[in-house]
């Protein structure tokens, strides 16, 4: 799976895109106070996701996805403070309090998935089989040969 085929990256790439579009309609003091946090903690979400989306180990992967969610959380904290200064009317907070909301369920469901994928990866290890070929892959005078080269390498 690509990184752009991430359906909870792309509903974080939009909502911080809606978000940057509304602040920079704003007045400097406004987005020089409020809006740069705003506009900050929303790209947060998807840079911390995105991140995560990097990272090898889980551990490192899960540490990010909750950087994320403290990112939406602060979001929500600065959509609440624009609301209450009049910079953005309860509507439009409502709407981006709702995929706010939406991104959450579905950051949740990836950290779940996460951690799920984590536990199994413990203490897995491979299953010591002799491994056999197919007479379709190898002639009787290849497996010799190369049964010849195993007692001369060894």
């Amino acid at each position: 799976m690509r990184i752009d085929d991430l359906e909870i990256l792309q509903i974080a790439e939009q909502l911080s895109d809606k978000l940057w579009q509304e602040i920079v309609t704003w007045e400097d003091f406004a987005k020089d106070t409020v809006g740069k946090q705003l506009a900050r903690s929303g790209d947060s979400i998807g840079a911390n996701i995105a991140e995560a989306f990097g990272r090898y180990h889980f551990g490192d992967r899960l540490r990010f996805l909750y950087y994320s969610r403290g990112s939406i959380y602060e979001t929500k904290f600065w959509l609440n403070r624009a609301m209450n200064r009049e910079l953005l009317d309860s509507r439009n907070v409502e709407r981006y309090l709702a995929n706010l909301t939406r991104l959450a369920k579905r950051l949740n469901a990836l950290v779940s998935v996460t951690r799920k994928q984590q536990s199994s990866s413990k203490g897995i290890k491979e299953i010591q089989e002799e491994y056999t070929f197919s007479e379709d892959f190898f002639s009787d005078e290849d497996l010799a040969y190369i049964s010849g080269l195993e007692t001369h390498a060894g």
